[in-house]
């Protein structure tokens, strides 16, 4: 039981570790942190070398991410392309929440569960002797849920910012028709929706207007949009979008449509939520609700009984 306690202990530290060290960086992933802390001195007036303000920075962003970047970029020499390709399509649907590529990714799983396995075998070892098989059941849990967390912390993150952008479209939708209905472009109608929410639909919009303004085509950049959200609700809407600019339809009138669609399959969504709402709550019950009513209902009957029979 002790050991089982502090293997819990090690992960929970691990956890930590990697929230520190990959947690996204406020000023954007594509700035520079030690020319960001460089203006900032700057913009003080503090007269500081160069060391002194990379040495200013978090441990986590003067470590531990370029270590593991330095991995990564090794590691990718011997992983499969497909590999790398699944894993940046996974990044891009999650917002690419950490400063790090798809290599780097891989390279991290493997290894937080070196580091996991490898720790819980010394710790075993320098322990009193035990089952063997007991102790490789815990180094095997311990590796795999080391190459497994990430994977985790990914797949929710990617559900967290699909919830989040459908429950944002329909109010956005709103928002659009109004601006087309008042006169401005499609282009302007998305940059005010842009500018009005800090979401991530939001930053969406702003990445596809950027797009427009460098000279991509409207409708590529749309569409590479609807890639990297993937939500099937923004497919169908930016489908909608290029096919009303190709037959010459009303846009305001398609925007209202899509709105009133959304809406209806936010309310769909909520209300199977709330069907599956009691089927989830059997696991919970089963396992901690009923057997407390039990034992507070039936303790007093079973000390009787013992009692009596004694």
């Amino acid at each position: 039981m002790p050991l089982i306690i502090f293997g819990a202990v090690v992960l929970l530290g691990a956890i930590a570790v990697i929230v520190i060290s990959l947690r996204r960086n406020s000023q954007g992933e594509d700035d520079d942190p030690l020319q960001t802390r460089l203006a900032e001195f700057i913009q003080r007036g503090d007269v500081k070398s160069l060391e002194e303000i990379e040495l200013s920075q978090p441990f986590g962003e003067r470590v531990i991410v370029p270590v593991i970047r330095r991995i990564g970029e090794f590691s990718a020499r011997f992983t499969p392309q497909k590999a790398i390709q699944d894993t940046a399509r996974r990044l891009e649907l999650a917002g690419n929440p950490w400063p790090i590529d798809a290599a780097t990714f891989l390279a991290l799983r493997f290894i937080l569960a070196v580091v996991l396995g490898g720790f819980l075998a010394v710790v075993i070892f320098i322990s009193p002797p035990s089952n063997a098989s007991d102790n490789f059941l815990y180094i095997g849990g311990a590796t795999f849920a080391g190459f497994y967390l990430p994977h985790l912390m990914l797949t929710s993150r990617i559900t967290r910012r699909q919830n989040e952008i459908r429950k944002a479209m329909p109010d956005a939708l709103d928002l659009l028709t109004i601006c087309v209905e008042a006169g401005l472009g499609f282009d302007a109608a998305m940059s005010k929706v842009s500018e009005k929410w800090e979401n991530e639909l939001s930053l969406a919009f702003a990445r596809a207007i950027r797009e427009v303004q460098l000279g991509k085509v409207r409708r590529e950049a749309l569409k590479d949009m609807a890639d990297r959200l993937g939500i099937p609700e923004m497919t169908s809407f930016v489908a909608a979008i290029i096919q009303s600019e190709q037959l010459g339809v009303s846009m305001a009138k398609v925007l209202r449509i899509q709105s009133d669609s959304m809406r209806v399959k936010r309310r769909q969504r909520a209300e199977e939520l709330a069907h599956k709402a009691p089927i989830k709550m059997i696991i919970p019950m089963a396992l901690l609700i009923f057997p407390s009513i039990m034992i507070i209902i039936l303790t007093p009957a079973a000390l009787q009984i013992m009692e009596n029979l004694g």
